[in-house]
């Protein structure tokens, strides 16, 4: 359970969603982070939970660390400008959480990140699938 700022309790799943929209909404404004915080706050029953702004300070933090593992997987002749913003809020978000938080199984990092896909893409969860599974494959070989 994650809480918000007026108590309401969300789902790991609710809160991660959270973050999401708020990671989408970056795309096209750039702002201080804490007034992100605070413009979205009403859009969000009881305001922006917890998690979202740690997972949000994070990945600030470490973007472009997140962004050259994307670029790794990505075909020959693509770059991070021919991700969709959708798509690459959800694999910064999903990398971040495999990267950088324990408690998360990157099973479950990759299972919300392909239903965040099918939820808010057009068919691009096979294409976040992939690239965070051969991300876990690369961390996994790293590990040997």
């Amino acid at each position: 359970m994650c809480e918000t700022e007026n108590e309401v309790k969300l789902t790991r799943s609710e809160a991660r969603e959270q973050a999401f929209m708020l990671l989408f909404s970056r795309s096209f404004i750039d702002e201080p982070l804490e007034d992100t915080f605070v413009d979205a706050a009403p859009l969000f029953e009881g305001g922006v939970c917890d998690y979202a702004r740690v997972v949000l300070m994070g990945i600030e933090a470490v973007r472009d660390d997140i962004d050259a593992d994307i670029t790794r997987f990505l075909k020959k002749g693509w770059s991070l400008q021919r991700i969709s913003r959708t798509s690459l809020a959800i694999l910064r978000l999903a990398i971040y959480e495999i990267k950088y938080i324990d408690s998360i199984p990157d099973s479950v990092s990759v299972n919300e990140a392909v239903e965040l896909a099918k939820k808010y893409t057009i068919d691009e969860s096979g294409f976040v699938n992939g690239i965070l599974g051969s991300f876990i494959r690369s961390r996994e070989g790293d590990a040997e």
